[in-house]
C-alpha cells in the first residue's frame, strides 16, 4: 500500500525535519527566487539523504500549499510519526532517572500546541502526551508554529487520559494539574522526581474526569486585572519552574 504523504512547508519546518530524520522525504521543491544562504543548507542535508530537489516558480508553491506562507520551501514527506501513550508507562518502568511528562489536555489552537511543544523541548520534558480526540494533533501547521521544533519531539497519543494517569500513578509518577482555581501555588509545589504536568485546554481547562486523577492542582499567582493566562504562556511558566527545581 502506498504511504500517504504530508506537505511540509517553511524553511524551519523543512530544515528541522531533515535534521531530525523522523520523516521519509520524497521530494523537496524550492522556489527559483529563494536566497542561496538557506537554500544551500537544505540542499546539503537533502543530498546526504539522496532526496530529490526541484526548483519551481513561486506560484507553483502557492498552489501546492493553498497560498500559505511557505517561504519558498515545500517538502512532500510522510506524516509525522506518533506513538501510543501506553508505551510511556513501559518507559517509565525502565527509566533509571526521574522523568518529566507533559500532558496537553484538549489544546485546540495549533499555535498554542506548537509553542508548548517547543517550550517542552527547551525545558527538558521527556515525553509529550496529546489526546487523540478533542485536540489539535501533530501537523505541518503545528510544525511551522513551533519553528520546526515539533520535528524533534517524541509525541504520544492518548485514547483515555484518566486511564493513562492512573497507570502512571501506579508506577510512581505524581500528577500535577495546572488550574486557575488550584489550591496550591505553582511556586510552592514540589516538581522534582517523577512528575506529570497536565495543562488544560484554552476554553474549559482540564476536564473534571481528568482533574479527579490529579494529585495536586496548581495555580499561577496573578497580580493583575486579567484573571487568566494564555495556555501556552501558563504552560511555559510551569515547565520552567519545574526545570528550575530539577536542575
Amino acid at each position: 500500500m502506498k504511504e500517504k504523504t504530508d506537505i511540509l512547508f517553511g524553511f524551519h519546518s523543512v530544515y528541522e525535519a531533515l535534521k531530525a530524520e523522523k520523516r521519509n522525504f520524497y521530494k523537496i521543491f524550492i522556489s527559483k527566487k529563494r536566497s542561496r544562504q538557506r537554500t544551500d543548507k537544505i540542499e546539503t542535508l537533502a543530498r546526504k539523504r539522496n532526496i530529490q530537489l526541484e526548483a519551481v516558480d513561486p506560484e507553483f508553491l502557492d498552489r501546492m500549499t493553498n497560498f500559505s506562507k511557505h517561504q519558498g520551501m515545500v517538502a512532500k514527506t510522510s506524516f509525522f510519526p506518533v506513538k501510543k501513550a501506553s508505551e510511556v508507562v513501559a518507559l517509565v518502568q525502565k527509566k533509571k532517572e526521574s522523568c518529566f511528562i507533559l500532558i496537553l489536555e484538549s489544546i485546540e489552537d495549533p499555535h498554542n500546541l506548537g509553542a508548548l511543544i517547543r517550550t517542552a523541548l527547551c525545558a527538558g520534558v521527556d515525553y509529550i502526551l496529546i489526546p487523540k480526540d478533542r485536540s489539535a494533533t501533530p501537523s505541518s501547521t503545528i510544525s511551522r508554529s513551533s519553528a520546526g521544533a515539533m520535528e524533534h519531539a517524541d509525541i504520544y497519543t492518548i485514547t483515555n487520559t484518566a486511564s493513562i494517569l492512573r497507570s502512571l500513578k501506579k508506577n510512581g509518577v505524581w500528577i500535577s494539574g495546572l488550574d486557575a482555581d488550584g489550591d496550591r501555588s505553582l511556586f510552592d509545589a514540589e516538581l522534582t522526581g517523577n512528575i506529570a504536568l497536565v495543562i488544560g485546554g484554552e476554553h474549559k481547562g482540564i476536564r473534571p474526569v481528568v482533574k479527579k486523577e490529579c494529585d495536586f492542582l496548581l495555580s499561577i499567582p496573578n497580580m493583575g486585572k486579567v484573571n487568566s493566562l494564555n495556555a501556552s504562556v501558563a504552560g511555559g511558566i510551569a515547565m520552567y519552574e519545574a526545570l528550575r527545581q530539577r536542575t
